[in-house]
């Protein structure tokens, strides 16, 4: 008598999961915390930064005249807009096909698409440390990220201080010293930093910091889209730790190797997205039985004052 079991039974269904899990990590951190400014109208966009004068003895004897009129000359800021593009195509016999987990194939791959796009932005704002490119008409033009718009006084290299100019140092780990040196040039030139962003393991040296009179808060919210892991209090006021998978040293790309890494202090209302062309999705050419269609969209970054925000950089 010949039993029937599964070992041996041709055209058994597979059970293949109907959805497809994508870890592919795609918060962008930076993002989500800076705000959106007016839509510019050139590729080119500048800006005016005003200071206030230097505080002084100001006294005035009784009925003297008015005195004369001081001010300072506002300084001219510019960045450029950076285009972004992906492509998705699937030829028809894919289009007709019944896969598991998704429908047409061609909307899967454009989600797909989406994400990578808005990871690689988050790259360009604080990932690769790129500076302003004009471009031409063979090359692509770049925005200046993060790192490209802090004042060379606000830039703390590791192993040497402030104003390194072209020293060099060996990279070192983050230390409390530099983040309160940090601050305390923030908090001279009236910057209100609210937010310390780190790579994922520099958010461990900060959860481990303790000295008398600074207290670090180890807080859970997974539910906040800012993925803040710790408050850090000290005497120059509160920063929100928030580690950034995408920040320059992470190595979150395998063909990307950063010798070193940053940290950022910054205040979020002090940096802005700026859209010149906002995401939009056209229709390529068909190729045969292929489908083609292409993300786009053309983007850049602000830095509403470049001495409000403090760089820490050549961290090992």
């Amino acid at each position: 008598m010949a039993t029937v079991d599964t070992y041996n039974t041709v055209g058994v269904k597979e059970d293949v999961s109907d959805i497809i899990s994508n870890i592919s990590p795609t918060k962008t951190p930076f993002q989500s915390m800076i705000g959106t400014a007016d839509r510019v109208t050139q590729r080119i966009f500048e800006w005016q930064e005003d200071s206030l004068m230097e505080v002084g003895s100001n006294a005035a004897a009784e009925g003297a005249p008015a005195p004369e009129a001081n001010a300072q000359p506002t300084v001219m800021r510019q960045n450029t807009t950076q285009i972004f593009t992906k492509t998705a195509s699937v030829t028809g016999s894919m289009e007709a096909t019944k896969s598991y987990g998704r429908g047409k194939e061609m909307s899967y791959q454009m989600a797909m698409r989406a994400k990578e796009l808005k990871r690689d932005l988050e790259w360009a704002y604080i990932g690769s440390g790129q500076a302003f490119t004009a471009g031409d008409g063979k090359t692509a033009r770049t925005m200046a990220g993060f790192q490209g718009m802090i004042d060379p006084s606000k830039v703390y290299t590791a192993g040497i201080g402030f104003n390194a100019g072209s020293k060099k140092s060996d990279a070192t780990p983050l230390t409390e010293q530099m983040v309160l040196d940090a601050q305390q040039a923030g908090y001279a030139a009236g910057a209100d930093l609210t937010t310390l962003m780190v790579v994922p393991s520099d958010s461990v040296r900060v959860a481990s910091f303790s000295a008398s009179g600074r207290t670090v808060f180890v807080e859970n919210q997974a539910t906040t889209l800012n993925n803040s892991i710790s408050i850090y209090k000290s005497p120059y006021g509160t920063l929100k730790v928030v580690m950034n998978r995408f920040l320059r040293g992470t190595n979150a790309n395998p063909k990307r190797k950063d010798p070193t890494a940053d940290a950022l202090l910054f205040d979020a209302d002090m940096w802005k997205k700026v859209p010149f062309r906002p995401w939009f999705t056209q229709d390529l050419a068909k190729v045969g039985d292929c489908q083609n269609k292409q993300i786009i969209g053309e983007h850049s970054l602000k830095h509403v004052n470049f001495n409000a925000s403090v760089l820490i950089t050549n961290l090992g």
